[in-house]
């Protein structure tokens, strides 16, 4: 075999990154919401590259990402002490596998709350 031939061991790992979002027409938000946070899994060789990606995905995807807030890979998640379940870790694996941007969950901002 040639080196070529050879699968290079892919450098991608899954990072943890919050999203906040605006209002945009065509967003999929409830009408009276304000915004919303989107935890997101993505894979990339760097939190870099994960966060322009997440941006440009979710752009496509007609919301308006307004910040991003990255809080690390999987180990480095661990380190901190946060306690992640299995189905957290399952969607993760799934990024990775999938080279993609998995949104966990969506959090709606309303004007009331504080």
């Amino acid at each position: 075999m040639t080196e070529k031939q050879q699968k290079k061991p892919s450098r991608q790992q899954v990072y943890t990154l919050l999203v906040q979002i605006g209002r945009k027409s065509g967003d999929g938000l409830p009408e009276e919401a304000t915004g919303a946070a989107l935890m997101c899994f993505a894979s990339g060789v760097d939190e870099s590259e994960a966060v322009r990606e997440t941006v440009a995905i979710l752009k496509q995807a007609d919301t308006a990402p307004l910040d991003v807030t990255g809080y690390g890979t999987l180990a480095d998640r661990e380190a901190a002490g946060h306690e992640i379940d299995e189905d957290e870790r399952a969607l993760m694996q799934r990024a990775l596998d999938e080279n993609a941007v998995i949104v966990a969950q969506m959090t709606p901002f309303f004007e009331d709350e504080t």
